[in-house]
């Protein structure tokens, strides 16, 4: 009698495996809600990444308060060549966004990213990066922040953990 393995291996049992890959690529968009991230998150676009896209800054327009939806919603993200990319397009072309804040930076930004992703069903990721100095209440306060918006909040070590975070996610 055969073992399993050397039953599984045969070329009539081969014949019913899935020739090709289990997963895609995923489209992420990464992006920093403070400068101190910022250097954080241009550190880490220089890996080798199939899906991702980054960026350093998020600015809006006054008219734009949260909780705002659809055409009234005018915020932009800065790409790391400096260009301004509408918030709403990138994400309504993603399938998830990975914003990343450093602990004790004000992190409320995130409500318009999530009003966007929320118009386009997009899961919404969130990363607090805390510095050397940083205390378990400033930690708190921008999880305070994030956490209403956030499907999955994670506390990062550093750049290596955004690194294995992204490729976890498939980035």
């Amino acid at each position: 009698m055969q073992s399993e393995t050397a039953r599984v291996t045969t070329a009539r049992e081969s014949s019913y495996r899935v020739q090709y890959p289990n997963s895609k690529r995923r489209d992420v968009k990464v992006v920093a809600l403070d400068a101190l991230s910022a250097s954080l998150v241009d550190e880490v676009s220089r890996e080798p990444w199939n899906g991702a896209k980054f960026f350093t800054s998020l600015s809006f327009s006054t008219d734009s308060a949260p909780g705002t939806t659809g055409e009234g919603l005018k915020a932009w993200l800065k790409d790391l060549a400096g260009a301004a990319n509408d918030l709403v397009e990138e994400v309504a072309s993603s399938d998830f966004v990975v914003v990343v804040t450093s602990a004790g930076e004000d992190a409320r930004a995130v409500s318009l990213i999530a009003d966007a992703c929320a118009l386009h069903n997009k899961s919404l990721v969130a990363l607090v990066v805390p510095g050397p100095e940083t205390t378990d209440a400033q930690i708190s306060e921008s999880m305070t922040h994030l956490r209403p918006f956030a499907r999955m909040l994670v506390i990062a070590s550093g750049a290596d953990y955004i690194s294995a975070m992204l490729t976890a996610l498939r980035a």
